[in-house]
């Protein structure tokens, strides 16, 4: 006759099987990264051989993608930043760019005043960090500034006029029948520049 071999015990195997189970249901890990303090993207970008000072003090919040180095960083609202060398950027609510060392490419939600015009912000690159130079990829042309104007994050204030100095700010006002758009009022012989709020 043949000899009858016990069975494994379920109180033993069930643990083991539901731990599996479990390990086997739940959601891959995820690459991507999320952080609310505002201080930690600054720190992120020094860590990533770029100026602190790139993105503003207001940034609720960020994600960073590892995979594919997607960062994006939130703002409560778009809102306008004026650098120690009197350049004027816009930030939209969202600004996304890929990260890498020294480089943030791909740029979305940021852009530059140069010569009266919005242009947006395309990547910005910092090719050698000896040399104190930042490359900004403006679109139609690269603008090199020094590294030393973005270390410290600026503040950004909710419209052009009020990153502003009085004297400057005197002379926008609002666009009649257009609301959010002002006028910049020049003087006689110039032409004049609107500006989105």
């Amino acid at each position: 006759m043949a000899e009858l071999r016990p069975r494994p015990s379920c109180r033993l195997a069930l643990p083991v099987c539901l731990c599996l189970f479990l390990l086997a249901a739940a959601p891959p890990l995820a690459l991507a990264r999320a952080a609310p303090a505002a201080d930690s993207i600054h720190k992120l970008l020094r860590s990533h051989g770029l100026p602190g000072g790139l993105l503003p003090r207001s940034v609720e919040s960020y994600t960073l993608d590892e995979g594919n180095g997607l960062l994006e960083a939130r703002l409560s609202a778009p809102c306008y930043a004026t650098y120690d060398n009197g350049d004027l950027a816009f930030f939209d609510t969202v600004v996304r760019g890929n990260l890498s060392f020294g480089a943030l490419r791909g740029c979305e939600g940021l852009a530059q005043e140069e010569l009266f015009m919005w242009l947006p912000v395309k990547g910005i690159l910092v090719s050698d960090p000896g040399s104190g130079v930042i490359l900004f990829d403006i679109g139609y042309a690269h603008k090199r500034l020094s590294r030393s104007l973005f270390e410290e994050p600026p503040d950004c204030k909710p419209s052009a006029s009020t990153s502003m100095g009085a004297v400057e700010a005197a002379r926008w006002r609002d666009s009649p029948g257009v609301p959010g758009l002002r006028e910049r009022i020049e003087a006689e012989g110039e032409e004049g520049h609107l500006d989105q709020r």
